[in-house]
C-alpha cells in the first residue's frame, strides 16, 4: 500500500500491445479516477518511440473488474498529451 501512496503502480502488458491496469478503487471519488486514468494515459502516450509511425493507441476500453466495458475516444486521448 506504501507504494501505491508513493505514485507507483504496476501494470501488465501482454503481447499484442494491450495494456492492463488499475485506475482506482471503489472508495475513489470521480476526480481521483479522472486524474488517476489522465496519469496513465499521458505516460503511455508519452512513452511512444520516436520510430514508431502511425497511430499508437488504437483504442481505449475501461471498466470495472466484472463490469461491461466502456470504449473511450482513443483519438482525442492521444491528441490530449501529444
Amino acid at each position: 500500500m506504501s507504494e501505491i501512496r508513493k505514485g507507483r503502480v504496476e501494470y501488465k502488458v501482454e503481447k499484442a500491445g494491450i495494456v492492463q491496469v488499475a485506475v482506482g478503487k471503489v472508495s475513489f471519488g470521480p476526480e481521483q479516477l479522472y486524474d488517476n486514468a489522465s496519469a496513465i494515459f499521458e505516460a503511455v502516450v508519452k512513452a511512444k518511440p520516436a520510430s514508431c509511425k502511425g497511430r499508437y493507441l488504437k483504442s481505449a476500453t475501461i471498466s470495472s473488474t466484472m463490469g461491461p466495458g466502456v470504449t473511450l475516444d482513443a483519438v482525442a486521448i492521444a491528441k490530449q498529451w501529444s
